[in-house]
């Protein structure tokens, strides 16, 4: 299938809006079905959504490999169901007050790999259920602890009880879950009270949501090879790509990535090449055989 549109969006989403609203204007602008977002940010958050549209709705889980750009405000001494101050928040009777000393010595153990348990009012799925539906209807459970990886985490700023931070992480990371569980590990509580995006991977800025319309979507519609710059780029001469657009697969012995992404001679992006078992590579997805 041809679409009218193929590539990313970068767009700046404003608090008190879904990810999902974000697409639905996209979509109405462009005239198009086939958008998505790669990553959500949460009503209560701002900042950059990349949406992806037509045959770059393919690229999503690939810009999930990007690391993200945080900056983060807690409120130290409280707590709530969701983390944040999107349900109701108990402050503590005597909360410890940690030192500013203390905060950056704890907060090493949230720099590099670690496993983190997700927030309850996330959208995890717990037996085929999103769990901040089974939250709100009042269920408990326990959610899988999964593997992330914080890049970079500075403390910006301490002033009792508000405790400020950047970071850069993985997609899966929740922030929310980072001041849960470092206050926890200084005797005390936390909810998140701001969060913005700045960046994803290269998407540093984004089109203000109030600013899109046909026009201004078209043309700030970067092409789909911008959403997979992060992976080694091969470019397949007539021949070769009309065998990988056949479905056919393709030598390249040289090789050392498992995903490459396949251009033109035109540097158009025509799919990614993944590595088959045979060692070989097929064209999954391949845009010009949709």
């Amino acid at each position: 299938m041809r679409f009218p549109f193929t590539g990313v969006i970068p767009v700046e989403k404003p608090i008190g809006v879904t990810s999902r609203r974000v697409v639905d204007v996209v979509g109405r602008a462009l005239s198009m079905r086939a958008v998505g977002h790669a990553g959500t940010l949460d009503p209560l958050a701002s900042g950059v959504v990349v949406v992806c549209v037509g045959s770059a709705t393919k690229l999503v889980d690939y810009i999930h490999q990007l690391p993200k750009h945080y900056t983060a405000l807690f409120l130290l001494g409280r707590s709530s169901p969701s983390d944040d101050c999107e349900t109701p928040i108990e402050e503590e009777a005597n909360p410890v007050r940690p030192t500013s000393e203390a905060i950056e010595s704890a907060a090493d153990a949230f720099r590099g790999e670690f496993l983190q348990r997700p927030c309850d009012y996330s959208a995890v799925h717990i037996d085929g259920k999103r769990a901040y539906r089974l939250a709100r209807a009042g269920h408990t459970f326990e959610a899988e602890s999964k593997r992330v990886c914080i890049h970079r985490l500075e403390i910006t700023g301490y002033q009792w009880p508000h405790l400020s931070m950047e970071l850069v992480c993985s997609a899966g990371t929740y922030v929310r879950a980072i001041g849960r569980d470092l206050a926890e590990s200084l005797g005390t509580r936390a909810v998140m009270q701001s969060l913005a995006r700045s960046a994803v991977g290269r998407f540093t800025r984004g089109i203000p949501l109030d600013a899109i319309d046909s026009t201004t979507a078209a043309s700030h519609l970067l092409p789909a090879l911008a959403a997979v710059e992060h992976l080694p780029v091969v470019s397949l001469d007539a021949d070769t790509l009309g065998l990988a657009v056949r479905g056919g697969l393709i030598s390249l012995p040289h090789a050392a990535a498992d995903a490459i992404a396949a251009v033109d001679s035109t540097s158009l992006l025509v799919g990614i090449l993944k590595r088959h078992e045979s060692g070989e590579f097929r064209l999954r997805p391949n845009f010009l055989g949709e």
